[in-house]
């Protein structure tokens, strides 16, 4: 890993390997809405505690509540004075309950509640019932998903720490919405009483997707499965398959270089969402590059983030014929121009090519790499315990004249976490880990004959996956309520904030402070502020001062500035001085649950919500045309009906075209975007030989010749006593002389 200080682009140049690390004082992104949650603090503070914030209020439901949701046109609030409720709005009155409605049968009535239910963006289950004297169900209770109240909360104790729970969470939220059907006279069951006001959000069209209603698969669903096996194509890709029937065309920012012959030699894109989630989640990039995604060898690197969930987003691509210079310095200028701003760190790795071998006995037969990890992973030290700690560690190996060491400690201030203690959002994001795992989901879609064409229509459905789990996750934190295990409202607060994947870290840090802390010093409070020296039971020979106010507090282990979460020890602090709300300045847009509502949508054109709202309509007519068919089954009187009316609908829609024809141009434009005008002026670019890409043979080879390169094979041989049959680290005669 090799970080560089803000302010400084560098090139380093390390035994013919290009490294390159990009920083950037140009920092900073708020929430603009009409709450203020994090104009105080967007990354933290390490020197300043009363910062001048209006008094603590309640932060939970009222800031989640805001018209992020609300704006979706899908569900509507009716402010009040004690709660926001919601009104499914949109919703076709022919596909809305209404009162003395009759149904012949009771699962007709469900099946009609449940799609009103689908439409109005939440989830139904069956309730209570009353049976008359014969057995029959004379009424019957239809409620809302969220209906019933969740009381549990485990209690805090001193053994708590050490019991590993399950982490639940409950979408109960004693929503009162219901349908009641009752049982008359004629042996129908009509809609007795119908309650429709929500008291939470309801999802939006977009999220439809994710309701349980929407999850069953239909009988042409199972038919496209089943057929799709025929031809040895698996579920997952056959359901993927089905999904890519109807997808969107989304902008992008592009830019390509060609060398003196006309040929693709640099390709950098980003499309509005990559580039909106930059504006948001921008604060650490992890850059590496992969091989093998396409039949030209030209490398891919991904710039990859860390989104509110904790999980590995895409900020842009390239595609490159070098890895020299040039092409990294292109790259990374297109970066900075497409997001308008240099990134605040970039984070890259050194080349295998680098790693010198210090020896296997040194790393494996002792504890050098765990006094080593000590002082270069712990987030504790300051500058002045590194250096004590490596040259202690150098001293005791007899490393002082190791040359590659010598080098990683020169250049220390780039990589050692030490010297970033003082950097936002830095602790996030420590390794190109992020990226080595952006590669190999890449890696799923891409294979090395792929063509440009191939490449990026594999590409742009790799996005659409990562953006769909993306929306997954964010409709379970706003459904949901994870479970809290203390008595303090700071960890209701939390749960009301933050997504499920960040509140779990932040319970952590609160039941550490309730458990762990020990408090050694404590000052009399000076204009607002108490200073306080605490030791973690878990942390030997370390005291952090922390000066707390009710509106801010501050850390010595910069945890906060460092990752964006608060404390145990400035939970320790503000809980003994009476704190029971979470600060405003100590909430982080970024790992809030409406961390992208108040992104700038200017780099996101009209057009772009125009063909994203055309891929929903195709997706809903895609939807209800299966509903048709499921509905049908395999009655072949219906489905002679369904047919014959979708030949009729289809010469309707062919006649109000007005003779309007579909070229085969507009069609390839509709599939992979608009064809240039003009002449093409880009060909394709050369095979590019670059040290990760490898080159396969497509001639058989014989059993002779495999013999021969057999034979040819350098035998390995035990270090200790050269035999063929073991290694050194199951060596017998090693064994018997450490007896």
């Amino acid at each position: 890993m090799l970080l560089l200080p803000p302010g400084v682009l560098v090139l380093m140049l390390m035994q013919q390997d290009i490294y390159m690390v990009a920083n950037s004082l140009d920092a900073g992104y708020t929430l603009n809405l009409e709450l203020d949650v994090c104009n105080c603090s967007s990354y933290g503070d390490s020197s300043v505690v009363n910062r001048g914030v209006d008094d603590v209020t309640s932060v939970g439901s009222s800031i989640l509540s805001s018209n992020c949701n609300e704006e979706s046109g899908t569900s509507h609030s009716i402010s009040s004075a004690a709660q926001k409720t919601y009104i499914p709005l949109n919703v076709p009155d022919v596909s809305k309950p209404t009162i003395n409605q009759c149904f012949q049968r009771l699962d007709q009535g469900f099946i009609f509640y449940k799609e009103y239910g689908r439409l109005g963006g939440f989830d139904v289950r069956k309730g209570t019932e009353k049976r008359g004297e014969s057995g029959i169900v004379s009424i019957k209770h239809y409620t809302c998903s969220k209906e019933g109240c969740n009381d549990f909360r485990s209690t805090l104790d001193s053994n708590l720490s050490k019991v590993k729970r399950r982490r639940t969470a409950s979408t109960w939220c004693c929503c009162k919405v219901k349908i009641v059907l009752k049982l008359n006279r004629d042996r129908e069951y009509f809609v007795f009483k119908f309650d429709e006001v929500h008291n939470h959000p309801l999802v939006d069209e977009s999220g439809r997707q994710f309701l349980r209603s929407s999850r069953q698969m239909t009988i042409s669903s199972r038919n496209f499965v089943f057929d799709a096996a025929k031809v040895n194509i698996g579920c997952s890709k056959a359901y993927g398959l089905m999904k890519e029937m109807v997808g969107g065309v989304e902008f992008f920012y592009y830019a390509y270089e060609l060398d003196e012959t006309g040929h693709l030699t640099k390709l950098f894109w980003a499309d509005a969402i990559c580039r909106r989630n930059f504006e948001v989640y921008g604060d650490a990039v992890s850059f590496d590059a992969t091989f093998d995604t396409n039949k030209y060898n030209m490398i891919f690197a991904p710039f990859t983030g860390v989104d509110k969930h904790e999980k590995c987003v895409t900020f842009a691509a390239c595609l490159l014929a070098k890895e020299d210079v040039t092409h990294y310095k292109w790259v990374f200028d297109q970066f900075s121009t497409c997001m308008k701003r240099h990134p605040v760190v970039i984070i890259t790795d050194q080349c295998p090519a680098m790693k010198i071998a210090l020896g296997n006995r040194l790393c494996k037969e002792t504890n050098f790499m765990k006094k080593m990890k000590k002082y270069i992973w712990s987030n504790h030290l300051d500058i002045a315990e590194f250096e004590q700690g490596w040259q202690a560690v150098m001293q005791e190996f007899n490393l002082e004249n190791n040359k590659w060491l010598s080098d990683m400690h020169a250049i220390r201030s780039s990589w050692i976490p030490a010297f970033f203690r003082d950097e936002p959002m830095l602790g996030s994001m420590r390794t190109t880990s992020r990226s080595e795992s952006k590669n190999l989901f890449f890696a799923q879609f891409h294979k090395q004959a792929d063509s440009l064409c191939e490449f990026w229509l594999r590409f742009q459905s790799a996005m659409q996956r990562q953006r769909n789990e993306t929306e997954r996750r964010d409709e379970e934190s706003k459904s949901s309520f994870p479970n809290t295990l203390s008595t303090w409202f700071i960890e209701d607060d939390a749960a009301d904030l933050f997504t499920r994947t960040v509140f779990y870290k932040v319970q952590e840090e609160i039941l550490a402070a309730c458990l762990d802390m020990q408090i050694k010093r404590m000052s009399e409070e000076v204009e607002g502020i108490t200073n306080f020296e605490i030791k973690d039971v878990k942390v030997k020979e370390k005291i952090f001062k922390v000066p707390v106010s009710k509106e801010h507090a501050v850390c010595s282990c910069k945890k906060f500035v460092m990752c964006g979460i608060v404390c145990r020890y400035s939970f320790c602090g503000m809980k003994h001085i009476g704190v029971t709300r979470f600060p405003k300045s100590l909430i982080l847009n970024r790992w809030s649950k409406i961390a992208d509502c108040g992104s700038s949508c200017d780099m996101i054109s009209a057009d772009y919500f125009k063909m994203e709202k055309g891929s929903l309509k195709l997706m809903n007519i895609w939807f209800d045309f299966r509903q048709v068919l499921n509905k049908a089954g395999v009655q072949m009187e219906v489905l002679e009906f369904v047919h014959q009316t979708v030949k009729d609908l289809s010469t309707k829609v062919g006649n109000s075209l007005d003779g309007a024809s579909f070229s085969k141009k507009d069609h390839m434009a509709a599939l992979i975007g608009e064809q240039p005008q003009g002449e093409l002026t880009v060909l394709v670019p050369n095979i590019s030989k670059n040290k990760g890409n490898y080159f396969k043979s497509g001639r058989l080879i014989s059993e002779r010749e495999k013999a021969i390169t057999k034979a040819n094979k350098r035998i390995r041989r035990c270090k200790e006593c050269l035999a063929t049959t073991h290694d050194s680290r199951t060596c017998p005669k090693k064994k018997e002389l450490q007896k």
